[in-house]
């Protein structure tokens, strides 16, 4: 539940700031507040998400 509420918040987020830069004099607050929000969300998604090839890449360095 929690992985599709950042998703549409990612997508809210995108779209706010796409719209708000279309504009003919654009909000550089909301702009910027667009970009937070999704730079958070994609942190909280990406943290959960573990690394490619973490534990081979140790097995390798051991022999």
């Amino acid at each position: 539940m929690k992985k599709t509420l950042y998703i549409i918040l990612l997508f809210a987020a995108v779209f706010i700031a796409l719209f708000e830069q279309s504009k003919a004099e654009p909000n550089k607050y909301i702009m910027v507040g667009g970009i937070v929000v999704f730079m958070l969300g994609l942190m909280q998604l990406m943290s959960k998400v573990p690394g490619k090839g973490n534990d081979s890449r140790n097995d390798d360095d051991n022999d």
